[in-house]
């Protein structure tokens, strides 16, 4: 735990996706908690996530790791965790030598080229499937809510209860991290207050 670093998160879409389900790639930091994932990019992608589905991972988006491995071989002296962590985190470099099982202390140049690429695929293309989420208590923005279709554009009006108006997050708008969604409460409540005013033409 305690653990960020950059990360390409992939999720949505595809074959299996529950009906539409939408797919969302980030590339954000991802901190690694004693609960569980967090950080910009988890919270990017978690817009997209639905129970029972995975997400995949990248944990070396900067290039192909099992090419980078490949090259580190070439008249090499040095061992595989110590070239593993030049490009991972240690302890994350240490996490997967020992779930696959491969010895940190073997030299490069006696790496097998399956056993490399065995490596880069479990690092850049990991797929975990979350069990749950932390909950309201640390939502930062929901999905769901009023049709955007049911109400005018224009003045957040309901298009089939004259009087009813929606605006925020009660509407099924939501933006990514950064201020948007912010930006769509302050826009479509202005656009509400607007329409509402004595002697407006809305």
């Amino acid at each position: 735990s305690g653990l960020s670093l950059p990360a390409r998160l992939t999720c949505g879409g595809g074959k299996g996706a529950p009906k539409g389900a939408l797919k969302g790639e980030f590339l954000e930091d991802v901190l690694f908690t004693h609960r569980g994932l967090s950080g910009p990019g988890t919270l990017q992608i978690s817009s997209y996530w639905r129970g029972g589905q995975a997400i995949q991972m990248d944990l070396y988006p900067q290039g192909d790791l099992a090419q980078t491995l490949r090259e580190a071989k070439n008249g090499s002296r040095r061992q595989l965790g110590t070239v593993l962590a030049q490009h991972l985190p240690n302890r994350l470099a240490e996490f997967w030598l020992q779930r696959l099982g491969l010895n940190p202390s073997q030299p490069m140049a006696e790496m097998k080229d399956r056993d490399i690429e065995r490596l880069a695929q479990g690092v850049q293309a990991w797929s975990l499937k979350p069990d749950g989420t932390e909950g309201w208590k640390k939502a930062e923005v929901m999905v769901g809510g009023v049709d955007t279709r049911q109400l005018s554009s224009q003045t957040m009006a309901s298009l089939s209860i004259p009087g009813l108006h929606f605006i925020g997050e009660v509407v099924d708008v939501t933006g990514w991290l950064g201020g948007y969604n912010f930006q769509w409460a302050w826009a479509s409540g202005a656009a509400c207050a607007e329409a509402l005013r004595p002697g407006s033409t809305l």
